[in-house]
């Protein structure tokens, strides 16, 4: 398993943190080409698959902590180029939704990117 002074976590940590200030801060300068910037030009399209892929939970119900984590995590999986497996993805997801959120953000973000891996491959397997 992973530390928490890996690099990558560390990144990730650092992406989320600035994304949740964004939520209350929107007139934060992010950078286009940054991790962040990259993610909230496709914020659109990722709450979009967090509606389909939640829908008991309208978007702003969710917790800006797990809204946050989940948007990072889409786009690393959906849009990021520099492809990471999966679990990796998920796994980071969800220790940063435990760590920064409630005791069931764990298990929400776990659930919500699950459900769009799943919807994701059956879509490739039609095609």
């Amino acid at each position: 398993m992973k530390k928490r002074s890996d690099p990558r976590h560390k990144i990730r940590v650092q992406t989320f943190k600035t994304l949740f200030e964004k939520n209350f801060r929107p007139e934060l300068k992010i950078d286009k080409s940054s991790t962040a910037g990259q993610i909230i030009d496709k914020q659109k399209e990722i709450d979009s698959l967090i509606k389909k892929n939640a829908p008991v939970w309208p978007v702003s119900q969710i917790t800006p902590t797990d809204l946050t984590t989940l948007r990072q995590a889409i786009w690393e999986l959906l849009f990021n180029k520099k492809k990471e497996p999966f679990k990796v993805i998920i796994d980071e997801a969800v220790e940063i939704a435990k760590q920064y959120g409630s005791e069931t953000s764990g298990s929400f973000v776990n659930g919500v990117l699950g459900s769009i891996l799943k919807s994701k491959f059956k879509m490739q397997k039609l095609k």
